[in-house]
C-alpha cells in the first residue's frame, strides 16, 4: 500500500476499496486460505494490474531520471570543454566534446535497442547503426563524421585542431545531443 501511495497516489483509494469491504479486510490469511472469500479473486487481479501500472511508472520515472542526470552532465562537460578551450588547451577541450557525443549516441543506439556487436565500439559504430536504423538522416551523419574527424584531430597526435574548430565542434555536439534522442 505504501508503494501505491507513493507511485500512484491517484489509485491508492482504489487499492484500499479492493482489499477492504465495510471495513472489513478481506485477505484472512490465518484462516489458511487466500482465497477464502468470493470477491478476492477479482479484486486481487485489480489490484495486481495496479501494482503493474506502478512498476511502469517507477520504471518510467526513473528513465526520465536518468535522463535529466545525463543531460546535466553532458552540460557540464561540455561547459568544461569550452573553458579549456577558451583557456588554450584546445585538444583537451575537443576530446572532452568527443567523449560527450559518444556517449550520447551510445545512449541513443541503447534507446532505440540498437545492438552493437563490438566489446570497444567507436563513434562511427554508433552514427553508422544509427543511420542504417534510419534514427538519423543523412545531413545528421555526415554533421557527425566531421565531428569525428575534429574528434580525432584532438585525440591523436596528426594535426593540430584549431581552436575555431573545437568552439564549432562543442557548438554542435550541443545541438545534437538536443535534437537527436
Amino acid at each position: 500500500m505504501n508503494l501505491i501511495k507513493i507511485i500512484l497516489p491517484d489509485r491508492f483509494n482504489d487499492f484500499i476499496k479492493l482489499y477492504k469491504k465495510d471495513g472489513v479486510e478481506k485477505y484472512l490469511l490465518s484462516s489458511g486460505s487466500l482465497f477464502s472469500n468470493k470477491y478476492i479473486i477479482p479484486s486481487f487481479n485489480q489490484q495486481f494490474n495496479i501494482l503493474i501500472s506502478a512498476k511502469r511508472r517507477f520504471e518510467s520515472s526513473l528513465f526520465d531520471i536518468k535522463q535529466l542526470l545525463q543531460a546535466d552532465l553532458f552540460n557540464s562537460e561540455l561547459d568544461a570543454a569550452k573553458e579549456l578551450n577558451n583557456s588554450g588547451f584546445v585538444r583537451c577541450g575537443g576530446a572532452i566534446a568527443g567523449v560527450v557525443l559518444e556517449k550520447h549516441l551510445a545512449q541513443v543506439c541503447e534507446d532505440h535497442n540498437i545492438k552493437i556487436n563490438k566489446k570497444k565500439p567507436t563513434l562511427s559504430d554508433y552514427y553508422e547503426n544509427l543511420k542504417n536504423n534510419e534514427v538519423i538522416d543523412l545531413a545528421s551523419y555526415r554533421q557527425i563524421q566531421y565531428l569525428t574527424d575534429i574528434r580525432n584531430k584532438c585525440a591523436h597526435n596528426d594535426k593540430e585542431p584549431t581552436q575555431e574548430e573545437v568552439n564549432d565542434m562543442i557548438e554542435k555536439v550541443e545541438k545534437i545531443i538536443k535534437d537527436v534522442n
